[in-house]
């Protein structure tokens, strides 16, 4: 059983620890859980975690967010997995912060990494979780926000957050969306 787990985010410096990078935080957290690490390799860091007689390709798209789409077709194609074990990590203005939700499918609702998978895969049915930021700024400065970092008092529950979210991860994993979705989708995680 063979599983694509894929952190949107951008790669460079001024992106790392962003709120638009929490695809890329979670990955790192799964990674690192397991003991393994990433390596370049075509269109994306790839980690390869072997955990309960199942194979989780974890990948963070090197293509900047508005072209993942070309990494997350390129090694679901390579590697043979079906769509219905790929699982989209991202970042959502739509959710509060205290909130992560796992979904089988829906609109990019204007992220520009499920609109870049949406258009390589010919699909917007395929799992993801999304990890509530909130929508805590000014008119017009929606950018700012998107590509700012935590506040200090964000942090710690972005972090406990990231824990449940690697856990959400190795469920969906290991007892499938269904049943992920059952246990978790009602969990807040209070400021």
């Amino acid at each position: 059983m063979k599983y694509l787990i894929v952190g949107l985010g951008n790669i460079g410096a001024e992106y790392q620890h962003t709120r638009h990078n929490i695809g890329f935080d979670v990955a790192d957290a799964l990674v690192r859980k397991h003991g393994v690490t990433f390596r370049s390799d075509r269109l994306a860091d790839v980690a390869e975690i072997k955990w309960k007689g199942r194979v989780l390709v974890v990948i963070k798209p090197t293509t900047y967010m508005n072209l993942s789409g070309k990494a997350v077709k390129y090694w679901m194609d390579k590697e043979k997995i079906p769509l219905e074990n790929v699982l989209v990590i991202l970042d959502d203005l739509a959710l509060p912060l205290e909130v992560l939700r796992l979904r089988p499918g829906g609109s990019d609702a204007g992220h520009n990494g499920l609109k870049s998978i949406q258009e390589s895969i010919a699909t917007n049915q395929y799992p993801r979780l999304r990890f509530g930021i909130g929508n805590d700024y000014p008119k017009g400065r929606q950018v700012d926000y998107v590509l700012g970092k935590w506040s200090s008092k964000e942090e710690p529950l972005v972090l406990q957050k990231t824990d449940k979210s690697v856990e959400i991860i190795e469920s969906f994993a290991s007892i499938g969306l269904e049943r992920s979705m059952n246990n978790y989708n009602k969990l807040t995680f209070p400021l």
